[in-house]
């Protein structure tokens, strides 16, 4: 009887606790203020058996929250007012039980904090817990665009700000100094932000899969036993292409449609009556010439040249601003690109931009005038890197004057136009005088220098640069000087110093950013080589070149960046935290990390690899630049939201992830510089040439500027 009894007992209160759990076991409910287009009041109303009431204030939140309920607080006029909060928001939270997530508040109770924000130019976030598990892991980097935050003490953070060294780890551990971004209050069961991280999606903070992980971390803090699942978002910057989708079949002809469409898009083309503006927006530092991207800059024609890039830095709101540097090697590449692109689409306008901005750098700006125009300075002929300003003007780099020069050869061949012929031997012909006498021209030599020796002081320097970045363009140009005059002036030299060069490879190399980018850039000389002298010698170099490439080719067609020898890097990884962001260095930490440069690699290793297979016909070198052209259509930017960066390739790309990453450490051009020439300009280009199935070689075989080269020769080497 008694047992009898007990299992009545027991089935009743089974039965009240099973109608208790299927009263409560509706949604869960989360109060949120906020406005409607906040970026994470979005994300949470696609969480499943979770109810998102926003509400317009904070007092009206704080009647409406029922006891338990999480709260979530966010900052929409970030970064220009602080969160203000009532004075019993804290002591209600404790009293109904609320678990909550704070952002960017004007005050906290018994914490000290900064009246005045920070606005950081180089620091980003890091992980300093295990508070999101192993994703993203302690030490993990992130980024937070335009990165605003309160300076408060506090300690055991699980998110901090600080200048960090890494690519996706703080590979020299935290920096000495950095600053609290996410935290606990325990007593209140809170977790506050100095900063905005709920503008994720608008600032385009990165990388993707990081964020993800932040944000399941917060909200399973908020709602310890829903079960949150997969957070998904479209970001507004993305490819064009999944690395799984399949191509259309015009998928080239589209790439180079809106390759072409971005320099307009982007307000490259520099428009009238803006040359005050770009004077003003300069101030005589050479990286810091900016221009704020607006719809509202006309579109200009090419005859005021063209800007130089979207610079890399990124605001809260996402936006990138133009950099306002003029120089010769982008507007000359800018050229060729409207050429191109032009005639493979067939659009004879594109024409005109692409003759007005040759026009414009050869005849019409200061580019070749002063001492670059006097016959009695040593640099008369070549063209100033820049006209900005005296600190470009007075450069003058031969890699730069090379796709300078190639850029109008290109521009000529296509549009016909033959007004710079005279100019273009002149420049050959100014490189070439300015080289020593084992075929190498150094990195760059000033006007101060022109000024101090005449032309014979260079020419007769004894000395070797194993540095194809800096040589092997202009030695392509003496290449092709030899093919048009017959003259062996441009041939020994050259030859000489090429072979040199590949004696060395590759650990006697100098390189720059990366060795990556010398293995790229040796090609189109070895290419050419080959097309002027077709020996077992010449080819089995131009092979141990291509085979030294295609080393670092992904099965995706990705070209991965590698670091060279220890103590031949001139801008390695940073080698201290406090160094991050000081000077010109590599996207990636270490080899290995599936990080593309398409800034000082890839672009040129499409170009290399393309006139390789037109010299060798090569099977296996099609197949190569087949995936790497397939690559670049698939990475291509893809953005509603951000016209100015729609058709265009940002300098890194993390190929593992598939997304726009890579170390922003470079102070002049990082991980999401768009450079209108180096970058869009070839890689236009060379999608163009694909299409019309030409190669560089071949469609400039037929220039003209031999008909100066006797006159100019005995003007520019008397006796020579």
């Amino acid at each position: 009887m008694k047992l009898y009894l007990k299992l009545i007992l027991l089935v009743t209160f089974l039965s009240i606790v099973g109608t208790v759990v299927y009263y409560n076991s509706g949604p869960r409910k989360i109060h949120v203020y906020c406005s409607e287009t906040n970026d994470l009041y979005g994300l949470i109303q696609t969480l499943k058996d979770v109810k998102t009431i926003r509400h317009n204030s904070i007092e009206d939140l704080i009647l409406k929250v029922k006891k338990g309920d999480p709260v979530i607080i966010l900052a929409d006029e970030y970064p220009a007012v602080r969160t203000v909060l009532p004075d019993n928001f804290f002591d209600v939270m404790k009293q109904k039980e609320n678990r909550f997530y704070l952002e960017y508040p004007q005050w906290l109770p018994n914490i000290k904090m900064k009246t005045e924000t920070v606005k950081s130019k180089y620091k980003r976030a890091i992980v300093n817990s295990s508070f999101f598990g192993s994703l993203p892991d302690s030490l993990a980097i992130l980024a937070v665009n335009g990165l605003t935050y309160i300076p408060i003490e506090t300690s055991g953070a699980h998110i901090v700000s600080g200048r960090v060294a890494g690519l996706d780890h703080a590979v020299y551990g935290l920096p000495k100094d950095t600053s609290p971004l996410l935290f606990e209050m325990p007593e209140y069961s809170g977790l506050v932000a100095t900063t905005s991280f709920s503008n994720f999606i608008k600032g385009r903070y990165a990388p993707k899969q990081e964020w993800q992980g932040v944000w399941s971390g917060v909200l399973e803090h908020l709602l310890p036993d829903s079960d949150i699942g997969a957070l998904e978002w479209t970001p507004v910057v993305q490819t064009t292409f999944t690395m799984q989708e399949q191509l259309p079949q015009n998928y080239q002809k589209k790439s180079i449609e809106k390759g072409i469409s971005w320099f307009r898009n982007a307000r490259m083309l520099i428009p009238d009556g803006y040359e005050d503006i770009i004077k003003n927006a300069y101030d005589e530092k050479i990286y810091t010439g900016f221009l704020p991207w607006s719809e509202n800059i006309p579109i200009g024609d090419g005859s005021n040249g063209t800007f130089e890039c979207i610079y890399s830095r990124i605001d809260e709101k996402g936006n990138q601003p133009i950099g306002i540097v003029q120089r010769g090697d982008c507007t000359g590449e800018t050229a060729m690109a409207f050429a191109s692109a032009g005639k493979a689409l067939g659009l004879k306008d594109n024409y005109k931009i692409a003759n007005n901005l040759i026009d414009f750098y050869l005849n019409k700006s200061v580019a070749t005038k002063n001492e670059y125009g006097d016959p009695d300075n040593a640099a008369y002929g070549l063209a100033g890197w820049g006209i900005t300003s005296d600190i470009w003007l007075i450069a003058n780099y031969g890699d730069d004057n090379a796709r300078l020069m190639l850029g109008a050869v290109i521009t000529t061949a296509i549009t016909e136009n033959r007004d710079w012929d005279y100019k273009i031997m002149r420049m050959l012909l100014a490189q070439l005088r300015t080289t020593g006498k084992k075929g190498f021209r150094g990195d760059r030599i000033d006007l101060p220098q022109f000024n101090q020796h005449d032309w014979k002081y260079f020419y007769d320097r004894d000395f070797v640069s194993y540095s194809p970045h800096m040589e092997a363009y202009l030695w392509a140009c003496m290449l092709w000087a030899y093919d048009k005059t017959g003259d062996p002036i441009f041939l020994e030299r050259t030859e000489k110093a090429i072979k040199a060069t590949m004696n060395e490879y590759t650990d006697g190399w100098r390189w720059m950013n990366g060795l990556a980018q010398e293995k790229a850039r040796i090609l189109l000389p070895l290419s050419w080589l080959v097309r002027i002298n077709n020996t077992k010698e010449n080819r089995d170099m131009l092979y141990k070149a291509v085979d030294g490439l295609l080393e670092l080719q992904d099965a995706s067609g990705a070209i991965r960046e590698e670091l060279g020898k220890p103590g031949k890097g001139m801008f390695p990884p940073t080698r201290r935290n406090e160094d991050y962001g000081t000077n010109e260095a590599s996207l990636i930490a270490k080899n290995g990390d599936k990080v593309s440069d398409l800034l000082y690699t890839t672009n040129f290793a499409f170009l290399g690899l393309h006139e390789a297979y037109y010299v060798t016909k090569d099977d296996r070198i099609k197949k190569a630049v087949d995936k790497l052209a397939e690559f670049l259509c698939r990475i291509q930017v893809k953005s509603e939201r951000h016209p100015e960066l729609h058709g265009a390739w940002m300098r890194a790309f993390d190929y593992g992830r598939f997304e726009h990453w890579g170390s922003n450490s470079d102070h002049g051009w990082g991980a999401w510089a768009i450079e209108s020439g180096w970058t869009q300009g070839w890689i236009t280009t060379v999608l163009a040439l694909r299409e019309m199935d030409t190669s560089v070689w071949d469609l400039t075989k037929q220039s003209k500027v031999n008909e100066h080269y006797d006159a100019l020769k005995k003007e520019m080497l008397p006796g020579i």
